[in-house]
């Protein structure tokens, strides 16, 4: 038999209301958390691609040049060795900028866990309602 509860329907009332506040703050806290380390993980990314792209810059460039070096001595004329080099290198740049642009637009961001958690708190807040 289960015990009988004499509270009050305010104090129900009451209890229900600190719980639900009890409830979205922890949902706001779990929130943070993982924004937090979703976006601490993201700058760790950015800042590594960030320190290896300056260095490939800088060898990229040195390449260029005895590539650009190589082809005039080879007999290409200097600016049309330096004009071939440049297109070659742009278009390679074109297309790892836009490999790059599409990875970034599949990230997702979105507190996943959190989303679910609050669908779960809906469902259990009609069941408990009805």
């Amino acid at each position: 038999m289960a015990p009988k509860d004499e509270r009050s329907l305010g104090e129900l009332f009451s209890e229900l209301s600190r719980e639900t506040g009890q409830l979205v703050r922890k949902e706001v806290e779990l929130a943070t958390t993982e924004m937090t380390a979703k976006v601490r993980s993201a700058s760790t990314h950015v800042v590594t691609a960030a320190a290896g792209g300056a260095l490939a810059h800088a060898g990229l460039l040195v390449l260029l040049a005895a590539i650009v070096i190589a082809l005039t001595q080879m007999g290409v004329p200097a600016w049309l060795a330096a004009l071939i080099v440049a297109f070659v290198t742009a278009g390679v740049g074109y297309l790892l900028i836009n490999k790059g642009v599409n990875a970034l637009r599949e990230t997702r961001v979105v507190p996943t866990h959190t989303v679910q958690s609050l669908k779960e708190d809906a469902k259990w807040t009609t069941r408990q309602g009805a």
